[in-house]
């Protein structure tokens, strides 16, 4: 018998079983129901994002991704001093509900720029703690020991600031714990061997550091330039937004900020390739390191910038001007690797 009618072939529905312990948030496609608990984020080719509620089934448009989430809450131990690895503290935290306020929601826009594949919670850890050891090394958080409940206090305003403007999580709990029995010292010795170890004296048998394997990698400038793209002008509406005291020298150093970082987003949007020094003109393999090596370096600007921004959301008035002129760092640092990564050697120009 001939078939007349023919059903399109649906895809096997994808397993979300780790979504909410291991894992945070899944890629999911077109046709997919969102899971129960969960909450899905669609994003268009543009990073342009909507969210979509349990029980809802997903029709992406051509050049959309979605990825469906678990709000937590999750339980994660967090490493504040790399040199002391045994000293740690416990977070329990969440993703944040949507603000009707606001038009991008900030851990959308985290998923949009930063995720590739699967959100595993161990990978978010290692993003926040790495986000808090370089706050507490920048003399941005205090965590002195011995700390007085005035210190501690004072520690968790910043901290989850930090969190909510650069993850968009919301802190819900934070305790010090002791982490000696799970710490494999040995393990933590040979990784600072290797990051401290020039590649040429690296044997053959072990592993390249993660740092210095991403370094060489031309994705990670695409990567890089991904979230520069996206982000900065997050960054530039949020410290719109910021409410300042009256005063007309701190009102002309905002707009003077706001000018630089439009120009630095100006210049993102029109970057040119990796590859190539002109239309048609190979760039050599070391000028092509040199500018990975720039982007990466701006993306480092960047999260400082979003740690400034969670700084001048709980700060006094008389703290602004010294916000304002790590601000001014921060752009300077963006405007300089920034037309480092547009720049190309005399030697590879063409006549």
């Amino acid at each position: 018998m001939k078939a007349i009618f023919k059903w399109p072939e649906r895809a096997a529905p994808a397993d979300m079983s780790a979504l909410g312990a291991a894992v945070i948030a899944m890629p999911v496609h077109s046709g997919c129901a969102v899971p129960a608990a969960c909450v899905a984020v669609v994003i268009d080719s543009g990073g342009r994002t909507r969210r979509a509620q349990e029980g809802s089934r997903l029709q992406l448009a051509p050049g959309e991704a979605a990825y469906a989430f678990h709000p937590g809450p999750y339980t994660v131990d967090l490493v504040p001093f790399g040199a002391a690895p045994e000293l740690g503290l416990r977070v329990g935290f969440a993703v944040d509900s949507a603000d009707p306020r606001v038009a991008q929601q900030r851990f959308d826009l985290f998923l949009a720029s930063e995720a590739h594949g699967p959100l595993a919670l161990a990978h978010f850890c290692q993003a926040v703690e790495a986000a808090l050891q370089r706050a507490l090394a920048q003399g941005n958080l205090e965590l002195p020991p011995c700390t007085s409940l005035t210190e501690w206090n004072a520690f968790r305003a910043g901290f989850n600031q930090l969190l909510y403007m650069r993850f968009g999580v919301t802190v819900e709990e934070c305790v010090p714990v002791d982490l000696g029995e799970s710490v494999d010292f040995a393990a933590v010795l040979m990784a600072r061997t290797l990051e401290q170890a020039p590649v040429a004296q690296l044997s053959l048998s072990l592993p390249l550091p993660r740092a210095l394997a991403a370094a060489s990698d031309p994705l990670s400038d695409a990567r890089a330039l991904r979230r520069l793209f996206l982000e900065l002008p997050c960054v530039m509406c949020a410290l719109r937004l910021a409410v300042l005291p009256p005063g007309q020298l701190l009102f002309r150093r905002h707009q003077d900020l706001l000018r630089r970082l439009d120009l630095v987003s100006l210049a993102v949007s029109s970057m040119p390739a990796l590859e190539l020094s002109a239309p048609g003109v190979a760039l050599a393999k070391h000028e092509q390191l040199r500018r990975i090596g720039h982007s990466r370096r701006a993306v480092a600007a960047l999260d400082e910038a979003w740690a400034l921004l969670a700084r001048v959301q709980i700060a006094g008035a008389q703290q602004l001007d010294a916000l304002f002129d790590d601000g001014a760092r921060i752009v300077a640092n963006l405007e300089y690797d920034l037309g480092e990564r547009r720049m190309v050697a005399t030697e590879n120009q063409p006549a």
